[in-house]
């Protein structure tokens, strides 16, 4: 122990002359070496500099900002002129301006968005939610030119929309193959968020193929965390060759603002919807006429799928362009056209975007074995229209009816014998609340056969409004009467 502290004792007494020496002679520590960047460093930061506001400069000019207005009929205002107020107007804005008053009022609203430019003679390719009941649509250039635009057609299933200016020699953004894209990728996200014009941000890409994500009917989304805000709906999201990857479309967040996950079309999807709008003034999609789900591990396993990929068929409408082509219940569907199918969404999608009338090569897995079969596609139905009645002063009031189309008929597995409309809503203030049911099939009103909305509509507004009326409908694999009294 006496030793150590001796050893100490030295030691300490050394630094000690040191550092009077420092003071007396006025002796220095050697300076740090100098911190500077290398060249090596400098260079390749000043190439990425240059390169990123190269594909920016390149872009900009091909993005546009579209704003429009449209007309919002409400309830009028039940405070009378309180909203008037700069106290009220300081909390809720004075974008309405309004009088007070009973009954419904027409106000104007305003919006928003971005498109991309993807003709010389003024084709713009946005977001349906961006011009979607627009009464007048303006689109300002780079240049500051202002047109007004017209929608030549647009797609609520995917969220796309073109609109038409009357302009030439404007500036293309070139498409790319969106297949091609992967994670890890750098992308831009080009638009007008916020009203701030010509704004670029820049990140990755997060994920490709999302689907399932509540936005759209078609979904097979790029997931990006390049920031994306309100106002760049309907704008370009490009690589670094400066190519149309993406229309950027939506934004998860909890706060309205950028998080960190935005999505956007991919280029592939938006440039078969855009030719088709452009060509027929609406989208023609191809149809299979099946009804399909995914493969679960006990799925997968009972049907022999080892990879647990593809789309099992659960049902074949009749007369379809599956059932014609060979398809039955149970097959699996793994590849479409030579590519792999992995779950019923990707199958969805690569039928939509065939042309009817083309013939494909599908291979399905049928009792554990592979078999191709050959499938010419027709084309979608269009949706059925819902009659919903609510001004109707009898006890069908607020029941809304629609066509009992083939493709329902097999989803809900109605028999063919089975004539009638399909129960689609009943209000729940309506006399048939309770007793109609969404999903029956109304066949008779008053022992008159109901083969049509047109003839359901005929009968029920013969009804009074204090008659009774007797009711047979089709539900859970029988028929049954019912009384509705008012």
């Amino acid at each position: 122990m006496e030793r150590l502290r001796k050893r100490y004792g030295v030691i300490i007494a050394a630094i000690i002359a040191v550092m009077a020496a420092y003071a007396v002679w006025g002796i220095s520590p050697a300076p740090a070496k100098e911190r500077a960047v290398s060249a090596e460093s400098k260079t390749f930061l000043n190439k990425m500099s240059n390169a990123l506001a190269e594909v920016a400069e390149t872009v900009k000019p091909s993005v546009v900002n579209i704003s429009t207005t449209s007309t919002v009929t409400v309830d009028s205002n039940p405070f009378g002129d309180m909203f008037n107020d700069p106290f009220f107007r300081r909390f809720f804005g004075d974008q309405f301006d309004h009088p007070g008053g009973g009954g419904k009022q027409k106000f104007k609203s305003s919006a928003l968005g971005s498109g991309v430019i993807v003709s010389e003679d003024g084709y713009i390719l946005t977001n349906n939610h961006v011009i979607k009941d627009a009464d007048e649509i303006k689109v300002l250039l780079t240049d500051k030119r202002e047109f007004k635009g017209k929608v030549v057609g647009s797609d609520p299933k995917t969220d796309l929309a073109v609109v038409k200016i009357n302009a030439k020699g404007l500036p293309v953004l070139p498409i790319a193959d969106s297949e091609t894209l992967k994670t890890g990728d750098i992308v831009f996200a080009v638009g007008n968020p916020f009203g701030l014009n010509q704004t670029i941000t820049m990140g990755i890409v997060s994920a490709v193929g999302r689907s399932n994500v509540g936005i759209a009917d078609y979904e097979d989304f790029i997931q990006t965390d390049a920031a994306i805000n309100p106002g760049n709906s309907g704008g370009a999201l490009v690589n670094g060759e400066g190519k149309l990857v993406g229309i950027n479309t939506a934004i998860f967040s909890t706060s309205g603002g950028y998080m960190g996950i935005g999505f956007a079309i991919p280029s592939n999807m938006a440039h078969t919807v855009m030719d088709s709008i452009i060509k027929n003034g609406k989208v023609i999609r191809g149809w299979l006429g099946v009804s399909i789900q995914n493969l679960t591990p006990d799925l997968a396993d009972h049907f022999g799928i080892k990879s647990g990929e593809g789309a099992l068929v659960s049902d074949v409408m009749k007369d379809s362009p599956a059932e014609k082509g060979g398809m039955k219940r149970s097959d699996v569907i793994v590849k479409f056209n030579g590519k792999a199918v992995t779950n019923a969404t990707t199958l969805r999608n690569m039928a939509a975007d065939t042309p009817p009338g083309k013939s494909v090569e599908m291979a399905v897995i049928r009792d554990k074995a592979e078999k191709t079969l050959t499938v010419t596609l027709g084309e979608m139905p269009g949706p059925a229209k819902a009659a919903v009645k609510t001004e109707r002063e009898n006890v069908l009031k607020g029941v809304a009816v629609q066509e009992l189309t083939p493709e329902l008929r097999s989803r809900m597995h109605i028999p063919d014998e089975v004539n009638g409309v399909l129960v689609s809503a009943v209000a729940g203030d309506s006399p048939a609340s309770g007793l109609v049911r969404r999903g029956d099939v109304i066949q008779q009103l008053n022992q008159r056969d109901i083969g049509t909305v047109a003839d359901f509509e005929k009968a029920a507004g013969s009804i009074k409004s204090k008659d009774t009326v007797l009711v047979l409908i089709y539900r859970e694999g029988g028929s049954v009467f019912l009384t509705i009294k008012p």
